[in-house]
């Protein structure tokens, strides 16, 4: 089927072409629009009490909100000095008559001491939007923001509208700068690689139309569903590093084939029945893995599995049309404008596949497995054992960078203000109109009495339903706001009264069991699509459920770096942000579907030249031997290229961001260098014949519907069971 393929596509090079230059005309026209048009937050399950208790406050009472902090400061005056009371109040009267705010509480107007600092040189108004919406938020902070400084005194706006609109510029701004970046390094890296600007221009061409096409496809989606904004993030970075590891694998095998005397028909025929092969193979697994993340109800972690999704099968596609047509085009040409490297002339000439330096690695690891074997294993289990201490939680405004105006406000309202609470706790009781009246206020001080708790207010009463807004010491992502939440949530609700407790923190602690929930479905929906993708492709039962037990390691190992560096704080200093003594679940949860993808990727490289060779010889180490010296480089190159584009997520200023970055990096550099190289050659010599075995009812269906074809072997041997 796949060298059938490539002789089609070379048939209809030109036809391709001209297709892939409207579909690029299009993706930078129309697709580039799709900026404006995703929604943003989106962390949260709609389903949760705490978003359920948000709907019922905003359709009961009316928005609630605190929206947004205006901290007014002076270091030598007063609130109570007419030079700052003055101001203060006339810029809250003319931002009451702004259509955009809904209400404006203040010390001017309830001298409520918690409103003012101790040393009485700060105060902030408490300012509720209109709008509920949080896009509709933003844009109101946004035509807002010019017109809330007071002159004369230090103007700070933080909240929780603010916090968001600097969380979304900051992560673009860190994207933006990281692309533009890594795009010089990449083709540097891609011409050391290559030897040639020619060949080393396909990889980025092929990313760029992977990003392009991923754009118009989440344009198309957002059409029928809300798509984060965040979803642009992993278009960006799995389109392009799967775009590279793609192209870089075809356009190897092809001037692999020039080089072995064929003409470029036949070469790009025996790409296809090889490479391609792989490509489909691995975009396709990558796809499924990712599609695990569609299964949550958090619409972030939906709209970046739409997004990868998008961007793999866009770069998959990519490779098998648009590229092999290029290079068809180009022939021997692919080689142009050769660069001159010392190493390649004192590498030239002729060379046996055996006597290269990854096949005498693979052959040293293969004559002392078991040591091999227990060493890596050591390595691993030591990197991976901070995981055992992981606590999850929220997250605040903290994961800002230090000096954020949204998070300064926050600290300075928490450490200078009496019961200083910037996202209180809300407590909905609803219930019939005089029940409620006389159920508040009852209610509230049992909230106040309990341990955790610094105050309880009932602040706005309607009907039948009531609010109470609760304070607590410390931050919202902390142990006591936590417990308190708990607790609130365990005291019997008042007689024929519904309660229910909302707020930052219960937010938080709802995503996490809603995340904790469907987890395993997840890793049930990885584990099983790897292993029956796997299986067509190389007709084994024992190297299918090795490579899904290999991704575990290589994340666990990440996972357990991410724990010691962002939960315990160690490196906080290098890295420039501050630990919140937690880790945000939707974080890892991102991070083991791209990574169990991205392992796999790798996993079917290697797999795929072994059985090819094992398919040419039928012996079990010199299939792994070969079949390691022709894609250890090509995955190491594909490694590091990968951790080029990955890199602008670790220097970014946002402190998740920087999370995803610095454990994709850890578990790409395990995965290419100490799985594939040490202990996949490693379990595959203890394995033996066992590699290819598969029971006979699953040989029979191997054999039948197998993804199966080499470029030189039309017969293929089928598993054998070792005798």
């Amino acid at each position: 089927m796949f060298a059938w393929w490539g002789a089609a596509v070379v048939r209809a090079r030109w036809l391709v072409l001209m297709a892939a230059v409207v579909f690029t005309t299009v993706g930078a026209l129309w697709g580039t629009g799709v900026f404006g048009r995703l929604h943003g937050g989106g962390f949260d399950d709609p389903d949760s009490e705490a978003v359920r208790a948000a709907s019922r406050i905003s359709a009961e009472l009316g928005h609630q909100n605190v929206d947004l902090l205006l901290l007014y400061s002076s270091p030598d005056r007063t609130v109570d000095d007419p030079a700052f009371r003055e101001p203060v109040t006339a810029k809250l009267a003319e931002l009451r008559a702004r259509p955009e705010i809904g209400n404006v509480v203040s010390w001017y107007d309830t001298q409520a001491p918690d409103l003012i600092s101790a040393d009485r040189h700060a105060t902030y108004a408490a300012v509720r939007l209109r709008e509920s919406d949080q896009d509709k938020q933003s844009a109101a902070y946004n035509a807002l923001k010019p017109d809330l400084a007071v002159p004369g005194l230090t103007s700070q706006v933080g909240g929780n509208a603010a916090f968001m609109v600097s969380a979304n510029e900051r992560t673009r701004a860190d994207i933006g700068r990281a692309e533009l970046l890594s795009m010089p390094v990449l083709l540097i890296l891609l011409i050391l690689i290559f030897g040639g600007l020619v060949a080393a221009s396909m990889p980025l061409l092929t990313g760029v139309l992977a990003i392009l096409g991923a754009f118009m496809a989440v344009r198309l989606l957002n059409l029928v569903t809300d798509v984060s904004v965040f979803a642009i993030n992993i278009i960006t970075l799995i389109g392009m590093g799967m775009a590279i590891d793609y192209a870089l694998f075809v356009v190897s095998r092809f001037r692999e084939e020039l080089a072995a005397g064929h003409g470029t028909p036949e070469a790009i025929r025996r790409t296809m029945a090889t490479a391609g092969r792989t490509v489909l193979v691995s975009g396709l697994t990558i796809a499924l893995a990712l599609a695990s993340l569609l299964i949550f109800p958090q619409p972030f972690l939906r709209s970046m599995g739409l997004g990868g999704i998008a961007a793999v099968l866009v770069a998959m596609v990519a490779a098998l049309t648009v590229l092999p047509a290029l290079l068809a085009v180009l022939g021997h040409r692919i080689n142009a404008l050769r660069i001159p490297l010392p190493w390649r002339r004192r590498a030239a000439g002729p060379r046996s596949v055996t006597d290269g330096g990854w096949a005498r690695l693979a052959r040293s690891v293969m004559r002392r497995p078991a040591l091999y074997l227990v060493g890596v294993f050591a390595v691993l289990a030591v990197l991976a054992s901070p995981f055992l201490r992981v606590e999850f939680g929220g997250m605040d405004e903290r994961v800002l960078p230090t000096g954020t105006e949204s998070r300064v406000v926050s600290e300075r309202i928490r450490a200078e203000f009496p019961n200083g609470t910037v996202a209180p706790i809300q407590v909905l009781i609803s219930g019939d109109a005089a029940g409620a009246a006389a159920a508040a206020p009852a209610f509230a001080q049992r909230v106040a009495a309990l341990p955790d708790a610094s105050g309880a207010t009932v602040i706005a009463q309607r009907g039948g339903s009531a609010l109470i807004s609760v304070t607590y010491p410390g931050e919202p992502a902390g142990g006591a706001a936590e417990n308190l939440v708990r607790a609130i949530r365990d005291l019997p609700a008042p007689t024929g009264a519904e309660v229910l407790v909302g707020g930052r923190t219960a937010q938080n602690m709802d995503l996490l069991s809603s995340i904790g929930a469907r987890l395993p479905w997840m890793a049930l929906i990885m584990a099983g699509a790897t292993f029956t993708l796997l299986f067509l492709a190389f007709g084994s039962v024992v190297l299918s459920l090795k490579a899904v037990l290999m991704n575990l390691v290589s994340i666990g190992a990440s996972f357990g770096v991410v724990v010691w560096v962002f939960q315990e704080g160690h490196l906080a200093g290098l890295l420039k942000f501050t630990s919140l003594g937690a880790i945000e679940p939707s974080n890892p949860i991102l991070m083991l579907a791209v990574l169990f993808g991205l392992a796999t990727d790798y996993e079917v490289f290697l797999l795929s030249r072994v059985r090819e060779e094992y398919d040419s010889t039928g012996e079990n180490r010199t299939a792994v031997a070969n079949g390691i010296q022709h894609t250890g480089r090509l995955i190491t190159a594909a490694a590091l290229l990968l951790i080029v584009v990955v890199a602008g997520f670790a220097t970014g200023g946002v402190q998740f961001i920087k999370l995803i970055g610095v454990g994709m990096i850890v578990a790409i550099a395990v995965d290419a260098t100490l799985v594939r190289a040490l202990l996949v050659p490693a379990t595959m010599r203890l394995l033996g014949r066992w590699n290819w075995w598969a029971p006979g009812p699953l040989a029979r269906v191997y054999r039948r519907y197998g993804i199966r074809e080499s470029a030189g072997t039309p017969e293929i041997r089928e598993p054998v069971p070792a005798s």
